[in-house]
C-alpha cells in the first residue's frame, strides 16, 4: 500500500481529518473517545454537556463509519455512564456482538462510600454484516500445564480446543497500567497493549488497516505496528502527538510483560 495517510497519525481533530481517509478503506476501528467525565486532555473535549456529549458522539459515529469496508468491526472503550445511549446509536447503524467488560484490576481499598466503586470499563464489539473478518485462533488463551494434565485421559488426545487455548470470554481482567509499569506514558487514561492488541489481532487481518479517531498515547498504533497492520488516526493535543511520535521511534516497542505460570497445587494426603 502506498496512500499518503497510512501509517500516519495526524494531529487534528478527527471530525476534519477523516476527509483524508477514502470511504470503505478500513478493517478495523479501534477507538477510545473521552469518555465525558471532566478529565483534563488539554482541551474541553471531556467537558460537556450530557446533551452535547451525545451529539458529538453521534456527529463523530456518523463520520468514521462510511471509512468501514462492507464486513469491517468496531471496538469502542465506554463508562457505563453513557454506554446505554452509545450503545442505541451504534445498534441502529451496526450489529451488536458483545458487550465486554474490561476488569481494571483495581486495588479494593478507597472508593466510594455511596455506591459500590466502579472498577471497570465497558467496550463495545460491533459488525457491519455477518461475515466480519474475525481471528478466534489469533487471540486463545493457552491452557496451562496443570489443566492441560487434569485433562489427559484420552478422550481428550488430539482435541484442538485443549492444543490451542480458549476462547478469552467477554471478562478481560487486565491490571491498568500504574506509574510504574514499562509501558506507561504521560498519559491519564492509557489503555493496556495486552487489550488493544488483541482487538487487533481478532478483527482487523495481517496488512489491514485500524482506525483510531482518538490515539491519546498512540497504543492502537503501536499495536498495529507490532502486529503486522498498518494504522491510521488522530489527537488533538499536540502534546500527546509527541508522545505517540516519540514511541513510534522507538527501535524496540515495549511488549507486555510476560504472565506468571499459575503455581502447582501442593498435594494434600490423609
Amino acid at each position: 500500500m502506498t496512500d499518503t495517510w497510512l501509517n500516519q497519525v495526524f494531529c487534528e481533530d478527527a471530525l476534519a481529518g477523516l476527509a483524508r481517509i477514502p470511504d470503505g478503506s478500513i478493517d478495523l476501528i479501534l477507538t477510545d473517545p473521552p469518555y465525558n467525565l471532566g478529565k483534563d486532555y488539554g482541551n474541553a473535549s471531556d467537558q460537556q454537556t450530557v446533551d452535547d456529549y451525545l451529539l458529538w458522539t453521534e456527529q463523530w459515529i456518523d463520520a468514521a463509519l462510511p471509512k468501514l469496508k462492507p464486513n469491517g468491526s468496531l471496538y469502542i472503550f465506554l463508562t457505563w455512564r453513557f454506554s446505554p445511549e452509545i450503545f442505541v446509536m451504534l445498534k441502529k447503524r451496526m450489529t451488536m456482538m458483545n458487550e465486554i467488560i474490561w476488569d481494571r484490576r483495581v486495588p479494593s481499598m478507597g472508593g466510594s462510600v455511596r455506591s459500590y466503586s466502579s472498577v471497570h470499563d465497558t467496550i463495545g464489539f460491533f459488525v457491519r454484516r455477518k461475515d466480519y473478518y474475525f481471528d478466534l485462533d489469533a487471540v486463545r488463551i493457552p491452557y496451562d500445564a496443570e489443566t492441560k494434565k487434569a485433562r489427559s485421559r484420552s478422550i481428550f488426545i488430539g482435541a484442538k480446543w485443549l492444543e490451542v487455548g480458549y476462547n478469552p470470554k467477554d471478562l478481560w481482567s487486565v491490571s491498568r497500567l500504574h506509574r510504574e509499569h514499562p509501558e506507561r506514558a504521560d498519559h491519564p487514561t492509557q489503555k493496556p497493549l495486552e487489550i488493544i492488541e488483541r482487538m487487533v489481532k481478532a478483527s482487523c487481518p495481517p496488512d489491514g488497516v485500524v482506525l483510531d479517531l482518538f490515539m491519546g498515547s498512540g497504543t492502537t498504533a503501536i499495536a498495529a505496528k507490532r502486529t503486522g497492520r498498518n494504522y491510521v488516526g488522530f489527537e488533538l493535543n499536540p502534546e500527546y502527538c509527541a508522545i505517540i511520535n516519540e514511541r513510534l521511534a522507538m527501535p524496540e516497542i515495549p511488549a507486555p510483560p510476560p504472565k506468571k505460570p499459575k503455581k502447582p497445587r501442593n498435594s494434600v494426603t490423609s
